[in-house]
């Protein structure tokens, strides 16, 4: 079954492995200027952990996930990995953006994927051997010749994906890698993303606005308040066998709390506004 849990008491994964590094966030602001993006949030996340950070549109998923990234530093708080302060961007901190864009479309795939252990000095027949093997771990060994605009966007995203998990790091941000795909294509991408994580072991953190996204990959989701100033307002594990039915009755009890959590927070946005939802009604 499923439970809500204590945001700064998460349970320790029992099977994780790999390469994946624990992660925690100790009381971390976030401002830009007079704005206040995210407030007080307390975090830990396990080695090899999938979390997954939902909740409604502005609340400061993606500012929280680029803090983690070491692009934004937070007015207070603080974020380690390991106990390792982070203090800006690093290569054991792989970042998968939304748009397959990052990709160097003058580059073959091998080319993109290779790019990360390049930079860092590996030798051409290690920099093969990791993009080879990576391809091939999110099936696209075949298309290693190929350019990013020769392929279909899951396939550019499946690149990307690829192109970070080369560079061996122990955590992967993924700031909602799926969102910008047909419904066929998301649902494809969703199940390969539980098979590459498990194959590579690192630790996740994965921000989405959908709920059923976030039942099917987590491991836990954090639910976050509505901005500005957001918060953690709840975890939940997720104690579904994988892979996942989404019409388990367990998955539909948690999609239920979920849909009621995220709810409250939408309602009192737009109360904030000074917007009553009732009357839409």
């Amino acid at each position: 079954m499923t439970k809500a849990i204590e945001a700064d008491l998460p349970p320790a994964k029992q099977d994780g492995g790999g390469r994946g590094a624990a992660v925690r966030v100790d009381g971390v602001d976030i401002k830009f200027g007079s704005f206040h993006a995210v407030c007080d949030i307390s975090l830990d996340i396990a080695a090899g952990e999938f979390l997954c950070l939902l909740g409604p549109s502005g609340c400061g998923k993606s500012t929280l996930l680029s803090a983690l990234a070491g692009f934004v530093r937070p007015h207070q708080g603080a974020l380690t990995v390991d106990g390792t302060p982070i203090t800006g961007p690093d290569p054991e901190l792989g970042m998968v953006f939304q748009s397959s864009e990052a990709l160097f479309d003058w580059l073959t795939v091998r080319q993109n994927v290779a790019f990360g252990p390049r930079m860092r000095g590996k030798s051409r027949a290690e920099q093969t051997a990791l993009a080879d093997e990576y391809l091939s771990l999110v099936g696209l060994r075949h298309c290693a010749d190929r350019f990013p605009g020769q392929l279909s966007g899951g396939m550019r995203q499946r690149v990307q994906i690829a192109r970070v998990l080369a560079n061996q790091p122990q955590v992967v941000l993924m700031d909602e890698p799926f969102g910008a795909l047909d419904a066929q294509t998301r649902q494809v991408m969703q199940e390969e993303m539980g098979r590459i994580w498990q194959a590579s072991g690192c630790t996740v953190v994965f921000v989405t606005h959908d709920i059923d996204e976030a039942i099917l990959l987590a491991d836990r989701v954090a639910v976050m308040t509505a901005g500005p100033a957001a918060s953690i307002k709840s975890i939940y594990e997720v104690d579904l066998p994988r892979p996942r039915d989404e019409s388990d009755p367990a998955a539909l009890e948690l999609r239920h709390k979920l849909r009621q959590d995220i709810g409250e927070e939408v309602r009192k946005a737009l109360r904030d506004q000074g917007l009553d939802p009732e009357d839409e009604r």
